[in-house]
């Protein structure tokens, strides 16, 4: 007499195939995650560069109803609530949030400007969170 296997023995998977499929996939990930470790740093840099050319905006228009940009002692703080020397002309807010730059930093700003592009300069310190650097760790501004 031959005896049968049970049916639920056969349904089951072993140890080994088991073990198979995570190497496979260890394997996968190990190809695949280096592709995408620069693409948070490029959306990082290409966020900043969107938040300075919305500030730069708010600024300008700032600057057309009280025909002066901030001080650097008023800073971006003035895009949000009145300078209290311009009360009157003031018709902002030019924006409805002063929000850091994508490293959790707040955005520099100086008037008169250093580097030529304009009245003031306007960046981000980058990825070091410090002014300088090189490569990803570069500062980000208005004169780039």
């Amino acid at each position: 007499m031959k005896l049968r296997p049970h049916p639920k023995s056969l349904a089951a998977f072993t140890l080994i195939e088991i073990m198979v499929v995570v190497v496979i996939l260890g394997v996968l990930a190990a190809t695949i995650i280096p592709q995408f470790r620069g693409t948070t740093t490029d959306a990082k840099i290409s966020t900043a560069k969107s938040n300075i050319a919305e500030l730069e905006s708010a600024l300008e228009r700032f600057y057309i109803h009280l025909d002066r940009h901030p001080t650097t002692e008023e800073g971006l703080q003035a895009l949000v609530t009145a300078p209290s020397a311009d009360k009157d002309n003031w018709r902002g807010p030019y924006i409805k949030v002063l929000r850091p730059d994508p490293w959790g930093v707040p955005f520099q700003y100086r008037n008169p400007g250093t580097h030529g592009a304009g009245a003031f300069d306007l960046w981000s310190r980058g990825a070091d969170k410090a002014d300088g650097g090189e490569g990803e760790a570069s500062d980000i501004g208005n004169w780039q």
